[in-house]
């Protein structure tokens, strides 16, 4: 452990859209933020090929590009962005302590929380390969369902998530094939209903994914298993989508900040106050219905408004 304490009146925990929006906000009301950008920096868009939802680009923008624009403007107005993520909190009394890959320990004044959340994947290395490559593998219908008008895709899920994802496709594509792995959907009866009831969505119970297919650059298709008779078989398919959940990165602070069922940091409806003073949370780390970087933005800028009117008060 490092024996020297920084003090800093503003830390900004990960990067991302909520990240650096806050660090905008924060910087430019000279409360001179440090930035820890953590163990993805720029958080899950740096995987993401194009963006087309995102408000000024009527072009559309890379995820990577998009960041890098973000990060600019965020030091454009004195932002400390570092290398490092957050290892241990300490929430008990102010000022907050916080310790930098172990080793580091800040004391902060105000902390914004932006550690986001990471989208479950199966695990297959064709998974995996078409996902670096951009071909065809995304965990996002909304964000990018649009690039699959008129054609087949696959998804694979089971829940409330994987159904509105499938009925979100549904409009856009020509056909979708839902893979559930088990015997039953875990969604509510009206969410199953309304993909049993959609003529265009295909849906194979008990069934699993052997592999993602594809010519080395895009998917052309998914194999598939029928757990009930052992038989594989292919789906031609140009998008393969996986909705199986997230999980937000919020473990170092389970013993301090309320967190729901599934790990997201209860914030106070409204605002981004989470039950500590003086720490707030803004993006995925505790959005679980949304999940778009431009909500991700929005709550960065409450974070960084309601940690500026906080030191205010303690003025």
């Amino acid at each position: 452990m490092s024996n020297e304490i920084e003090k800093v009146k503003c830390l900004i925990i990960g990067s991302g859209p909520a990240g650096y929006t806050a660090a905008i906000y924060t910087a430019r009301a000279n409360m001179n933020p440090v930035l820890y950008q953590g163990t993805q920096p720029g958080g899950q868009l740096t995987t993401t090929n194009e963006v087309e939802n995102w408000p000024g680009n009527p072009e559309g923008i890379t995820g990577p590009e998009m960041m890098v624009g973000l990060q600019k403007q965020a030091e454009r107005f004195g932002t400390d962005v570092r290398d490092g993520w957050a290892t241990k909190v300490d929430f008990s009394s102010e000022p907050h302590k916080i310790w930098i890959n172990d080793t580091k320990e800040i004391h902060a004044d105000t902390v914004i929380i932006s550690t986001g959340a990471t989208a479950k994947y199966l695990g297959l290395p064709s998974e995996q390969h078409y996902l670096q490559t951009g071909g065809g593998v995304s965990a996002c219908a909304v964000c990018d369902g649009f690039f699959y008008r008129n054609q087949e895709v696959v998804i694979v899920g089971a829940g409330d998530s994987a159904c509105e994802e499938a009925h979100y496709l549904s409009k856009l594509c020509k056909k979708v094939t839902m893979l559930v792995r088990s015997e039953k959907f875990r969604a509510s009866k009206i969410m199953e209903q309304r993909v049993k009831n959609t003529e265009n969505i295909t849906i194979l119970m008990n069934h699993d994914t052997v592999e993602v297919l594809g010519d080395g650059q895009v998917v052309t298709g998914v194999k598939a298993k029928n757990k009930t008779t052992n038989e594989d078989f292919d789906i031609p398919a140009t998008g393969f989508f996986v909705a199986i959940g997230h999980k937000p990165n919020t473990d170092i602070f389970a013993d301090y900040l309320t967190l729901d069922e599934t790990g997201y940091i209860v914030n106070v409806p409204g605002t981004s106050k989470t039950n500590v003073s003086g720490v707030f949370v803004g993006g995925d780390a505790a959005d679980h219905v949304y999940r778009q970087a431009i909500t991700a933005a929005g709550t960065g800028c409450m974070a960084a408004l309601d940690a500026e009117r906080y030191l205010a008060s303690k003025d």
